[in-house]
């Protein structure tokens, strides 16, 4: 059994330690740390009141409190509790700080979502790829971005490569949430980084630019690796696409992480693109607040404090992890290939769909901190078996993946695939 150290307490950490509970013969001790210890201790008692456990063992539990950004502090703690491994479900800011601890003290990192700058509203891979050498050297693994998009898309694409393809020319990932909470506006995330990711420019990954027709205005061409991106206004692309599990949705081009590693990785790859459903009301409300000025991520002032207005804005906006006895409805998050496979074109279609109050009977949550959460349990149950134990910064697609897809059905997120030509027009 192994020692895990879980730093962060909002709704997916909620679901990761729940989750780790329900395997007691690999997470056999787990300390929840965070800037709120009572968060922490909210985790526990949600974990201990389901009474999780297996062949009579139970995962034991401990709390901490902790700034995961004081460096010197959770280097301390690592080093008093002897973790195997850290997990790193807090914010994006803090990745870097948690990378650096981790190396300091000698322990592997798994987190969810890369790193973002607290004062830019950009993500990108390169600020932790840059810890690639000096984890080799010191024989150390940083799983990056283990969750469901990222994560769980880069393991169906790696899967696929494997087994079904010889080169994929084009994926399209398609994140649907078709459940409802019930309030007028409201994130099925951080609210910070929710508004942030969703007003942003939106881009996909071209091999080459000469041969893209782009369908809308494009604001800029950036070189990249194999390949280039491809910058569009935010939301400027729609699609109507009928899911499996939920029905007809409007989903939009967004930005997104895994498709900068996806385009390093994928041999053959000519395009990849991201899309993510959104209702008109919540669209309504998201350019009202970005009119008035809400979702600023600079500071002005207010009476003569500087206050940061989107970070306001989260305060007043239902707390994530408070939606899982509101929401009713299901998730349908899959990605569509296409390719190539022994000189004969292939299509294929891998997706998850999750139930919104099916979660929250399991362990208290939402589908959204659930497709989440299961994963990076996953991911570190894969490091810690040794499956996924290669020194260096990794992203998903680069471990074997058949390991995790079978956990994903054993762990409730089961997957089905079709071959039938299915396509984004």
């Amino acid at each position: 059994m192994s020692r895990v150290l879980l730093i962060g307490a909002g709704g997916v950490a909620g679901v990761a330690a729940a989750k780790m509970a329900q395997n007691p013969d690999v997470f056999g001790d787990l300390m929840i740390a965070s800037r709120t210890l009572s968060r922490c201790e909210d985790i526990k008692a949600n974990i201990l009141k389901r009474g999780f456990a297996k062949n009579g063992a139970a995962t034991r539990i401990e709390t901490a409190q902790l700034d995961a950004m004081d460096v010197a502090a959770t280097v301390a703690l690592i080093r008093s509790w002897k973790p195997d491994l850290v997990m790193n479900i807090a914010l994006p800011y803090q990745d870097l700080a948690i990378m650096d601890a981790c190396l300091e003290a000698g322990v592997s990192y798994l987190d969810t979502a890369n790193y973002e700058p607290p004062d830019d509203a950009h993500f990108e891979y390169s600020w932790q790829w840059a810890y690639r050498e000096r984890f080799a050297k010191a024989g150390l693994t940083a799983i990056l971005g283990c969750g469901f998009d990222p994560g769980v898309t880069q393991v169906f694409s790696a899967y696929a490569q494997k087994h079904y393809f010889d080169t994929i020319e084009t994926l399209d990932i398609l994140d649907c949430n078709g459940g409802d909470h019930g309030y007028k506006f409201a994130t099925n995330f951080n609210p910070e980084i929710n508004i942030r990711e969703v007003s942003a420019k939106g881009s996909y990954w071209v091999a080459d630019p000469a041969e893209d027709k782009p369908e809308v205005a494009v604001e800029n061409r950036k070189a990249f690796d194999k390949g280039w991106w491809v910058e569009t206004a935010p939301m400027a692309i729609k699609r109507v696409y009928d899911f499996d599990g939920v029905g007809k949705k409007d989903m939009y081009l967004l930005h997104h992480e895994e498709l900068e590693s996806l385009g390093c990785n994928l041999k053959g790859i000519k395009r990849i693109r991201f899309f993510m459903t959104f209702g008109e009301s919540y669209l309504t409300h998201l350019r009202c607040l970005e009119n008035v000025g809400m979702t600023r991520i600079d500071p002005v002032k207010f009476n003569g404090v500087d206050i940061v207005p989107i970070q306001f804005l989260k305060a007043l906006l239902p707390d994530p992890a408070s939606l899982g006895p509101r929401t009713k409805g299901k998730t349908n998050i899959g990605c569509i290939f296409h390719g190539m496979k022994d000189g004969k074109s292939v299509d294929y279609y891998v997706y998850n769909i999750c139930d919104h109050q099916e979660c929250y009977a399991e362990v208290g949550s939402q589908a959204i901190s659930y497709t989440t959460g299961v994963p990076a349990m996953i991911g570190a149950k894969m490091f810690l078996d040794g499956k996924w134990r290669v020194p260096g910064v990794h992203t998903c697609e680069e471990f074997d993946p058949d390991s995790f897809m079978a956990e994903l059905n054993l762990q409730g997120l089961p997957w089905k695939e079709t071959f039938s030509p299915v396509k984004v027009d």
